[in-house]
């Protein structure tokens, strides 16, 4: 690890501490798998509204598994992308059934192996049910991360393996949750508020950007 990098985990630690925070509504491992299905191209507050009531009338995978595909479409609607996201919702909680006995794995391998389940729905799980040292690299993780320039890749899995190598493993949960709070709050796309970040001097785009101007003047 990097000098830069830890001075960047310490400010990051310092401004949104240490925990462990999910900012999707759930009470088990099934619940969460769902709501990160939903929550591709779709804000987190507004899958947390729809799960308020998915939850109540779908109140266990074999009720997920048996649901009307057309009527849980209805369900879903306003998360975007519904028609998708219904029919790899029940095929997952098939998956779940007869591969794992209605319970959620834990390995990386398992749970992509469930329909609609990849890397980064996988992490969000084994992150935040196993406390399993994962990254999860959603849009926010991987502009900001090439922003400080701790990547330079478009690819998520790339990203995920640039992280791991640039991060100690007991942060790479943290970064994500630390990273996607940044980008709601200061670093946001396409207008990030460049002038009140307290990473500006360890931000690579920030500094080019700002050499450019002295050199333009």
């Amino acid at each position: 690890m990097t000098k830069k990098t830890k001075a960047i985990m310490d400010l990051l630690d310092e401004r949104y501490g240490t925990d462990y925070r999910c900012s999707l509504d759930h009470e088990n491992s099934w619940q969460l798998l769902i709501a990160t299905i939903l929550s591709a191209q779709c804000t987190d507050a507004r899958v947390n509204i729809v799960t308020a009531d998915l939850f109540k009338k779908y109140p266990n995978v074999d009720a997920f598994a048996n649901a009307e595909l057309s009527e849980l479409e209805k369900d879903i609607h306003s998360t975007g992308f519904y028609r998708n996201k219904a029919k790899n919702i029940i095929a997952c909680c098939r998956d779940l059934i007869e591969k794992f006995d209605g319970e959620v794995p834990r390995s990386l391998e398992e749970l992509t192996s469930l329909a609609g389940v990849g890397r980064k729905t996988a992490n969000v799980i084994r992150g935040n049910i196993y406390n399993e040292p994962s990254i999860v690299v959603d849009t926010h993780v991987k502009r900001i991360s090439k922003k400080l320039g701790l990547t330079k890749e478009e690819d998520p899995v790339k990203v995920e393996l640039d992280l791991m190598k640039a991060l100690p493993r007991e942060h790479w949960i943290l970064w994500n949750i630390q990273l996607i709070t940044l980008g709601r709050e200061i670093c946001k796309a396409p207008t990030p508020k460049c002038g009140d970040c307290f990473l500006q001097d360890y931000c690579d785009d920030y500094q080019k950007r700002s050499k450019k101007k002295k050199n333009d003047k």
